[in-house]
Order: C-alpha cells, then structure tokens, then sequence
C-alpha cells in the first residue's frame, strides 16, 4: 500500500499496529478498535494514532501519555448513525471539551476527527446524506471550539468509489484494496477500474475412483450418483473455507468448474470430477480475478450466501502468501 502511494495505514486493533510498527513499517498508523485496559503506552511510544469514542478512553490515552512523557496523536471518532463506535452527538461536547483541556496541558495532540457509513454500498439510502450532515456538523462544531485536525475522514470503499463529496482530507479503502467491488449493487470490479488481487488455490492431495452410492464426508451429506473421480482439497475451514460452501463452493479443476462434494471439513474437502482423472498435484482453483475462467470471490460469497470481505479476509495463517512480480498474489 505505501509503496503505491498510501499515505497512512490503518488497522482495527492496536496490536496490529504495533506489529506493522515492529515490521518497520514507517508514516503514519492508525488503530481504532480499543478496549479498557488497552497497551496505550506502547501505541503512544510507537508513534501510533489511536482512536478516541468515549470518556473512558481519553482519560487511558492521557494517563498513559503522562506516564510515557509523550504527547499522544489522538483521533476523536463520533457516531454519525452507524451506532457502533463512535461518540453519540448529544456526548459530544463534553468529549471534545475535555479532548482540548488535554491538549492544552500537552497530553495529547487532536489529530484526526472521523466516522463511518452504515450504508454507503446501498445507493441513494438517506441514511447517506444524513451521516454526512451529522458528520459536517460535528466537525464544525469541535473546529469552532478550538480543535485544529489534521485530516478528517469517513469515506469507506463504496464511498469512495461512488460518493466524491464524502473525501475529506482522506479516504479509507478497504475491500477496493483486494480489488474487489463492495457490493454487486454499486458495480462490478471492472466498472471501477479494479481488478482482484488475491488468487486461493490448492493442489489436489488425493485422485481415486469410487463406486455409484458412496457417501463423500461427514453426515453423507452428498453420495455419487454414479461411477465416478473424487478429488481431496487440502483446505478446510481452519483455514477461512466457509463451512456453508457444503454442497455449493466452485472450484476450478482443469478448466471445468466443480462443487464441494458434501461437508467442507475442518482441513480438507472433496470435489467430484466425474470421469476426468487428474493427476495429484494438480491446481485446484477456488477463487481469483476470473481471468482464466476461476470463480471469483463474489462467486463464493453468493454461493455461501454472505458478502466477498468475508472471504477475502477469513483465509487463516496456515495458507502460504506467495506474492508474484508484485503484482499477483494468492
């Protein structure tokens, strides 16, 4: 991301920051996902920007401060209507109040105020136009007040495509970093310029004939309507496959596309061939940009009946990441 031009990164929670930190990752880092008790101190001594929604939280970054003798890069998050994170408006005042008395005894520095749309990948939902209203106001009022950020922002991806007005200083690409669309509804890829990054494929571990009737994983969920190839997929949900892709996941193999035969286990699952015998090693492609006929990602995510993030970003640790010509990964 920096190397094409990012100019911060954030993260949810701080541990990942302070690892992207530790990596020697430098600029400007941002984490957002606190708990009480939360190591403050260490994202402070880092360098990090970290997320304010409540009283509670201002007053752990400003102990820790004190205690680190630094000043800590605070950004003040304000709930527009998502009703998740955030400071409500009717809280405001008081948050912002208390945020200068900090700044004023040098604790902390207000560098960022934010939000984030509830439904920005729905087109024309009022709910839009009445996040960035509220957004406008409270900005304004933390600003007339005395606060002097650096950046505001509460663009995400659908926003940022579709919704110039909602920039700000800067915008917060998510699922268009994978390349991916936020929604069906919004665009395909391709209608955005995007293109999918992110390839998954495993070489098949097993080729072997089976009889007509023979039951294929757990609960027999799918037996053989006849004489035919089943192929062992090395991946399973320990390894962010969704269990609801039984019986309906498409997978790649030689050209043709194949369906989770019956259960997806926790580490493997099986995919008919019919009469096609493929030789074990053999790549079996579960999703990518849909260049050479893969599924992609929103093909899975339909077939499991949920969204393409959800996919993209459950692969666990156990699947290798190669990167390819810094251009292709998987």
């Amino acid at each position: 991301a920096l190397a094409a031009g990012a100019t911060w990164l954030g993260t949810a929670t701080p541990e990942e920051a302070l690892a992207l930190r530790a990596a020697g990752l430098p600029g400007r880092i941002m984490c957002w996902l606190w708990v009480p008790g939360g190591p403050w101190r260490q994202a402070i001594e880092a360098d990090l920007d970290v997320s304010v929604s409540g009283m509670w939280a201002l007053r752990e970054v400003t102990e820790a401060a004190r205690a680190a003798g630094r000043t800590a890069r605070v950004q003040l998050k304000a709930d527009t209507g998502l009703g998740r994170n955030g400071c409500q408006p009717a809280d405001w005042p008081e948050l912002v109040a208390e945020a200068l008395k900090a700044e004023s005894a040098g604790l902390i520095k207000v560098t960022g105020l934010w939000s984030h749309f509830a439904c920005a990948d729905e087109p024309g939902h009022p709910s839009i136009t009445a996040q960035l209203d509220r957004f406008r106001e409270m900005t304004a009022y933390a600003e007339e007040q005395g606060l002097r950020p650096e950046v505001r922002h509460i663009a995400n991806s659908p926003a940022t495509l579709t919704l110039p007005e909602t920039h700000f200083d800067l915008v917060r690409t998510g699922i268009a970093m994978y390349g991916v669309s936020p929604s069906p509804e919004i665009g395909t890829p391709a209608d955005f310029g995007l293109r999918p990054v992110m390839t998954l494929r495993a070489s098949l571990a097993l080729v072997k004939r089976v009889p007509c009737g023979h039951g294929i994983s757990y609960g027999h969920h799918y037996t053989t309507p006849g004489e035919t190839t089943l192929g062992l997929v090395p991946v399973g949900y320990a390894d962010g496959i969704p269990r609801h892709a039984s019986g309906t996941g498409p997978v790649l193999v030689e050209g043709k596309w194949r369906t989770v035969a019956g259960r997806v286990a926790m580490d493997q699952f099986v995919v008919d061939l019919g009469g096609d015998e493929p030789e074990p090693g053999t790549d079996a492609v579960l999703f990518g940009p849909g260049d050479a006929g893969e599924p992609t990602a929103e093909d899975w995510a339909q077939a499991c009946g949920t969204i393409a993030y959800e996919i993209v970003t459950r692969i666990g640790a156990r699947v290798p990441r190669v990167h390819l010509n810094g251009e292709e990964g998987e």
